[in-house]
């Protein structure tokens, strides 16, 4: 495959499009399709945020800003990789809301590699922590890159059993935030040995919505995911939903009935799991995939959509419709299109004005929900 790398200049207006206030994944990926490059989206922006009934100009960060965050990034020894360069993974790129912009340190070469997620419960059992290091150390010998969170328990057991064969930790917060940090030197291991990835910007500290943000990657770098331990209010089952609604296997290891750190588990068998024994069992199934799993695959890392019409600054009208049909609870495009009786690409066009106006959100499956004014 060619390699292609955008030009410094390009990856600071790609930063600063991303970092734009209600541009998420879905409508960046949108702006660059219909635009051309991010630069001239960047200019777009603030048209068409009123076009969408926005008062208040909506205006990107200063460049002064993400320059100062490029320069900290580089400085710290990371890089950025846009999802328009051959760098930026594959089985990522083929999900709806991929992260338009990656920052990493280690070896980015890993995230191409046929990868499978491990996760689990914080609060893992001795046990647990030890049937994960030996099921990433045997699926790591078999060929495959394990991809966790850093978190404690679990995804600390998974990096410790897959340092020396491929590891990849995707974390919260920026590059630069270690959390938790008593998993100080395990980061400093995989930085060395293996591959960090951070979506949030530079210096960044977590927060609540930055870790499904985090699970989305985790699956979508993942040909599956392998959940080992969970409660029924575990996070891990938030990554093995998103897993599912992205076409990876999902595996859960059973436990003992009794203790609540299965229960998760138990629980996503019961609802169609693929039973997860030893790493024979995850290989068998994820083996569809041989000779370089989902990056063989034809995908393209941009949607072929087609290109949104854009309404006019009058279109009020079709504004108003669409808006009324919505609600916090999120509805497919095309059942709205039937309902307000537009063209398909003037609706699309029409959607997008009102995401940067910050009237709706766009979600995965082709689905939008109003936003709740205070």
């Amino acid at each position: 495959m060619m390699k292609t790398e955008l030009p410094d200049p390009e990856k600071l207006n790609w930063l600063r499009l991303a970092r734009t206030e209600n541009v998420g994944p879905m409508t960046f990926h949108r702006l660059i399709q219909r635009y051309g490059t991010a630069a001239q989206a960047l200019e777009a922006l603030p048209d068409l945020a009123a076009r969408g009934g926005r008062k208040k100009p909506l205006q990107a960060p200063p460049a002064a800003i993400i320059e100062k965050e490029y320069d900290a990034l580089i400085a710290f020894g990371g890089k950025i990789v846009c999802a328009a360069e051959s760098a930026y993974p594959v089985a990522l790129a083929a999900t709806e809301d991929a992260p338009p912009i990656l920052s990493v340190i280690g070896n980015p070469e890993l995230m191409n590699r046929a990868c499978v997620g491990l996760v689990g419960a914080r609060n893992a059992s001795l046990n647990g922590r030890k049937f994960a290091e030996i099921l990433a150390r045997n699926l790591g010998q078999a060929g495959q890159a394990i991809v966790s969170g850093l978190a404690r328990g679990i995804d600390t057991a998974a990096h410790q059993g897959s340092l020396a064969t491929g590891t990849i930790a995707v974390i919260a917060g920026g590059l630069d935030v270690i959390y938790p940090p008593e998993n100080k030197a395990l980061y400093a291991q995989i930085r060395e040995q293996g591959l960090i990835v951070a979506e949030s910007p530079f210096g960044v500290e977590p927060f609540a919505q930055s870790f499904p943000r985090r699970n989305r990657i985790i699956s979508g770098l993942s040909q599956g995911i392998v959940v080992v331990e969970a409660s029924l209010r575990s996070g891990s089952l938030i990554t093995a939903r998103i897993a599912a609604e992205q076409g990876r296997d999902v595996f859960a290891v059973p436990g003992h009935p009794l203790d609540p750190r299965a229960e998760g588990t138990n629980a996503l068998l019961r609802d169609g799991a693929i039973l997860a024994r030893n790493a024979e069992d995850v290989l068998a199934d994820i083996g569809r995939y041989a000779g370089g799993g989902l990056r063989d695959a034809a995908l393209q890392r941009f949607d072929p959509m087609p290109e949104p019409e854009l309404p006019a600054n009058d279109a009020g009208d079709l504004s108003a419709a669409i808006l009324e049909q919505l609600s916090a609870t999120p509805v497919h495009v095309d059942d709205l299109i039937r309902t307000v009786s537009g063209a398909a690409g003037t609706v699309s066009g029409t959607l997008l004005t009102l995401e940067l106006a910050g009237e709706i959100q766009r979600l995965p499956g082709n689905r939008v929900v109003r936003i709740a004014r205070a």
